[in-house]
């Protein structure tokens, strides 16, 4: 079954590459720039994966994932993020997030979701 999925970040280049990168191994069934979007936009869509930035302006991608993991436990959420820190990755597998991706290594992404 290919996943459908639900691009979450502030660059709109970043989502048109994401959106680019997984053509052959999900669908994208939305996209938006901020956290408290994607709460509407998960509620509404029931993506498989959501594919999370951290760093939003209204909304931060670790609380909004809180948000959606708490209306949803089975929610798996993906933080898609610039910064490779362990204490950030860490808030996030605490926050119920599913993987922590560093966008110099996008390509993982492709081999998680084809699993």
């Amino acid at each position: 079954m290919i996943p459908r999925v639900l691009i979450v970040d502030d660059s709109q280049p970043m989502r048109e590459l994401l959106r680019m990168m997984l053509t052959d191994v999900a669908i994208v069934v939305g996209e938006c720039d901020d956290g408290s979007d994607a709460l509407e936009l998960y509620t509404r869509l029931q993506p498989d994966w959501v594919l999370m930035d951290f760093d939003m302006k209204d909304m931060d991608g670790i609380a909004a994932a809180r948000q959606i993991i708490t209306a949803d436990p089975k929610a798996q959420i993906m933080i898609v993020t610039d910064y490779d820190d362990s204490e950030l990755s860490l808030a996030a597998l605490q926050a119920g997030c599913k993987r922590y991706v560093v966008k110099e290594d996008l390509v993982s992404i492709l081999e998680i979701l084809s699993t």
